[in-house]
């Protein structure tokens, strides 16, 4: 493959989206570079001010207890606010906790502080998603999900570099730089991004057409969409639980801490470097068959880690499962936008955030409690078993409810007076005439009115 075929093909997978879903993706990036809370929290809260792990751990698990409670919260201020508002509440919000942090040292305080930082983090992502789907055509939608959780990973990747390197700075300071990322990352959206909440749809005679209300419960009472989160909570709990089992799994078998830094960045360096050439690959695929697929990599790459002996081969395990999550986010995000209403993006992407906030929760707390008990082979043998379920659960359960849809089809009766071709008595007729033949397959909305103009006078008529 040469330079240039190369360069086309960055060319392809980049383009043909709207400025504003660049300001957006910029937006995510100066956020996650700046994202030091997370990554710092547990060793700024035994090192440096002395709590215990168990202390740490429960700080931790606060943020995502937060996070249950703000995906949902965000999926509503999202549909009533609109998308640009709810973004700017919350991460201002969010660098107001971040900069808390800085300055609050007392035991209970940082816990609050953490747990509200958890509901306005995820309170965001609603709203960000809800965007993304808004500005770009549905059949682009997975591809630009793809590109916006890259920019996250690359993101997260040079602010793990950075908090290294300014580790001599002091904890405190990277905090307030994270909030001051965050503040910028919410001044992009006020300036440079406008509301891209759908209008009120309209009859022929310009009234507004009343919308069916959706409630958070009626999101629930969606039958294919609720399998959709609960599949995707199955593989969350799957995809969270390395994090916590893998490196208690290679200090068991006797490999310093510093082995388990090097194998999890590979997670990173996989994601940086060949989202952009996976997305390629997958375009155009099947919704079902991608969530199946990555269902299985998961399944896979996490139960092969009950067989890994050597940071190489941990680190193999760790490309196996990256990969399918490369695949999973995107779509995921992608078939959520796809059953959801347009007045009710917000609230769908919300329900599906709580999953991701759920796992979590729950899969650090149960993978812990399984190493430390059972054994780690039994928590690597759960989570291949949970993956297979959920990728038969996709293939089984969803293959109609993300079926591809067929592709528009134009009616031709306002581009051509069939008055003129009195031998043909239908559109069937006509279809079939041999001077028809230079037509295009599907003439461009354009085009069609062009015609009109110039032809009929008459409204073109489009059928789907």
């Amino acid at each position: 493959m040469t330079i240039a075929s190369l360069r086309r093909s960055a060319r392809t997978t980049v383009s043909g989206f709207p400025e504003g879903f660049w300001w957006l993706w910029l937006s995510t990036l100066v956020n996650r570079t700046g994202a030091f809370v997370l990554t710092f929290l547990s060793l700024y809260l035994t090192v440096e001010l002395g709590h215990s792990a168990w202390f740490a751990g429960l700080v931790v698990a606060l943020h995502g207890l937060g996070g249950v409670a703000g995906s949902p919260l965000g999926g509503v201020l999202t549909d009533r606010w609109g998308r640009r508002p709810t973004m700017i509440t919350m991460h201002l919000a969010a660098a107001a906790c971040a900069a808390a942090l800085a300055f609050v040292t007392s035991a209970w305080g940082i816990a609050a502080v953490v747990l509200l930082m958890g509901v306005a983090m995820q309170a965001v992502r609603p709203s960000i998603n809800a965007a993304i789907a808004d500005m770009v055509p549905a059949h682009e939608v997975r591809r630009a999900y793809a590109l916006n959780y890259w920019a996250l990973n690359l993101g997260f990747a040079i602010a793990a570099i950075g908090g290294g390197a300014a580790a001599f700075l002091g904890y405190r300071t990277l905090f307030v730089v994270d909030a001051v990322a965050t503040t910028l990352c919410a001044v992009i959206v006020f300036l440079r991004l406008r509301e891209t909440r759908p209008e009120g749809r309209t009859d022929t005679a310009g009234e507004p057409v009343a919308e069916e209300k959706v409630s958070m419960l009626t999101v629930l009472r969606d039958a294919p969409f609720r399998t959709l989160v609960l599949l995707n909570l199955l593989v969350c709990l799957v995809f969270t639980a390395p994090w916590i089992g893998l490196p208690l799994t290679m200090a068991g078998q006797g490999l310093a801490p510093s082995a388990y830094g090097v194998v999890i960045a590979v997670n990173g360096i996989v994601i940086v470097g060949f989202q952009l050439l996976v997305n390629k690959l997958t375009d155009k695929r099947s919704p079902v068959v991608l969530l199946s697929l990555s269902s299985l990599l998961f399944a896979l790459g996490t139960g092969a880690t009950a067989l890994a002996g050597s940071s190489v081969a941990f680190a193999a395990t760790v490309v196996v499962w990256t990969v399918g999550e490369m695949i999973h986010v995107p779509t995921n995000a992608a078939a959520t936008a796809r059953l959801a209403p347009e007045h009710a993006r917000g609230r769908y992407q919300g329900v599906m955030g709580m999953s991701w906030a759920v796992a979590g929760f729950v899969a650090p707390i149960g993978a812990g409690a399984i190493v430390d008990g059972p054994g780690p082979d039994v928590l690597w043998v759960a989570t291949a078993t949970i993956g297979v379920v959920a990728a038969v659960g996709y293939f089984i359960r969803l293959r109609k409810a993300l079926a591809e849809e067929p592709e528009e089809t134009t009616d031709l009766t306002g581009l051509i007076d069939l008055a003129d071709l009195p031998e043909h008595r239908d559109l069937g007729d006509l279809l079939e005439h041999k001077e028809l033949t230079d037509l295009p397959e599907r003439p461009r909305l354009t085009d069609l009115a062009e015609a009109e103009g110039k032809d009929t006078g008459k409204s073109p008529s489009v059928s789907s």
